[in-house]
């Protein structure tokens, strides 16, 4: 189980919001003075596909969803408070049955 930070520190935040699937994915990029990224986002109901360049790790900070990631079979629960890691070159599929699901998504 991982934790979000509840607060990022000396950031650059770019604020053009990039918006998916008609705006049921929104999220903004957080740069870090190292040269790493995250996005900070919000998932509305619905099952929406990613695929990915480089390797993420998806944190759950607020609500819940479901993921299936490339070669699962079966959908996984997951809840604030909880992460999943997706491998570069690779997709995943993320599903939100009620409310908003927050996220912060990290990139290696």
């Amino acid at each position: 189980m991982s934790q979000a930070p509840k607060q990022f520190d000396n950031v650059s935040v770019v604020s053009k919001a990039n918006v998916y699937f008609d705006a049921k994915v929104v999220s903004h990029t957080v740069l870090f003075k190292d040269g790493t990224k995250k996005t900070l986002g919000l998932i509305y109901p619905g099952t929406y596909k990613f695929n990915t360049d480089a390797a993420e790790r998806m944190e759950i900070v607020a609500g819940s969803c479901k993921a299936k990631l490339a070669g699962q079979s079966e959908w996984k629960p997951y809840g604030a408070g909880t992460s999943f890691d997706v491998p570069a070159k690779s997709h995943f599929e993320i599903s939100v049955e009620q409310g908003v699901a927050e996220y912060v998504c990290s990139f290696f």
